[in-house]
């Protein structure tokens, strides 16, 4: 059987949004900057697939900037919003221990430029609390970037009520919602965020294209990482990618639509998994007194390595990861697991499994079935080696 429990690393193209995109490949694939009308049909494409995406989102077109995926936008927003405090006096910024490396090796490369820059550290579940917001706030705090979810453990932050601490100082407030974007409901004309990311292949759209929403607000623009043409209102130079862009406004489309019986269900079955990965003996939840997102379960086996337990499962036809895709390979312990006050060996034994809407109850018994021979066999064979 095979299983793909991998969904916070990547998804499945949608039907839907592959038969969106396929035209513009073969038959609308004229330039969206030319003004013929063939390239204006593609032109067109954009000004369609942006409206869609902001009517899912209930924000204005115009605060959508087509990028690259969630790491261009996250960067495009910490620069912007550094770009902007620096030239009202204000060079503090506000983020976490646990967010996504893109934020983290941004944060970085600003302070080398003179930036001060306070990391907060998460509770014991992995939950950044309001009251440690407020008290790192200073006069010179000029942005605060907190996750929605997290890629890792799927806890959800306190988004709302931080980003009305944030509104009512003045500071602006951005968000990485690369995994919560499509996965839970979001009204962006109802909740007080500045700046937001998102990626396509999170939600079911194809890799390599996303967005940043940047409400529009006065005196702040966002600044170019990228220099060379006009394209998306000047603010992201080169040819758009017309047949991504139409997919991701497809698949976000699609992801919205029933959603609540989706988070049911994956809710369900996450929580079936849970309970009987439970019955095992050591073993751990990451979050588990968390709210997180619907399909994320985090779990750690003691006396078994995950470098270990992957392959096995790979073989056995199951698809699941020790943590973000990104640091795929990395001999270090997860980051965020670290942070939350976990030992080394305890974050090195962890998995990391989530689960998208076509999960059936058949498969999360073959994941449990084998997540336990091979956990077994594991301490068997190192029980032997101590002997």
């Amino acid at each position: 059987m095979f299983v793909y429990a991998d969904n916070a690393a990547t998804t499945r193209v949608s039907d839907k949004a592959v038969a969106a995109m396929l035209p513009y490949f073969t038959e609308q694939y004229g330039n969206p900057s030319s003004a013929y009308p063939f390239g204006q049909k593609a032109s067109q494409a954009l000004v369609r697939s942006r409206e869609a995406i902001a009517q899912a989102l209930h924000c204005q077109p115009r605060e959508v900037t087509f990028t690259s995926g969630g790491s261009e936008a996250d960067n495009q927003a910490l620069r912007s919003a550094a770009f902007w405090g620096s030239a009202h006096g204000k060079t503090h910024i506000i983020s976490t221990a646990i967010e996504h490396h893109a934020i983290l090796h941004t944060l970085r490369a600003l302070a080398a430029e003179g930036f001060r820059v306070t990391l907060l550290q998460p509770d014991g579940q992995g939950r950044i609390r309001l009251e440690s917001v407020a008290t790192a706030l200073r006069p010179d705090t000029c942005l605060v970037s907190i996750m929605a979810a997290n890629n890792e453990t799927g806890v959800l932050q306190p988004i709302e009520a931080i980003g009305a601490l944030c509104q009512e100082k003045g500071i602006l407030f951005h968000t990485d919602a690369v995994q919560y974007t499509g996965h839970l409901p979001l009204s962006l004309k109802d909740m007080p965020i500045d700046l937001l990311s998102a990626s396509a292949h999170k939600f079911h759209g194809p890799k390599g294209t996303g967005f940043l929403y940047s409400r529009i607000m006065p005196g702040f623009e966002l600044q170019s990482l990228i220099e060379g043409g006009a394209q998306e209102r000047g603010k992201r130079a080169g040819t758009e990618n017309v047949a991504g862009i139409v997919g991701m406004a497809e698949a976000l489309t699609e992801a919205l639509d029933n959603l609540e019986g989706k988070v049911s269900h994956v809710s369900q079955a996450r929580d079936l998994l849970q309970h009987k990965l439970q019955n095992l003996e050591g073993v751990t939840i990451h979050g588990e007194r968390a709210n997180r997102l619907p399909g994320h379960l985090n779990v750690a086996f003691a006396g078994v390595s995950a470098e270990s337990l992957l392959p096995i499962l790979g073989m056995n036809g199951i698809c699941v990861s020790s943590g973000s895709a990104c640091a795929s390979g990395s001999p270090d312990p997860s980051h965020v697991l670290l942070a939350m006050g976990i030992s080394p060996a305890e974050a090195k034994s962890s998995l990391r499994f989530s689960l998208g809407e076509d999960i059936t109850l058949e498969q999360v018994n073959y994941i449990y079935e084998e997540v336990t021979k091979a956990v077994k066999r594991l301490r068997g064979m190192h029980h032997k080696s101590n002997e």
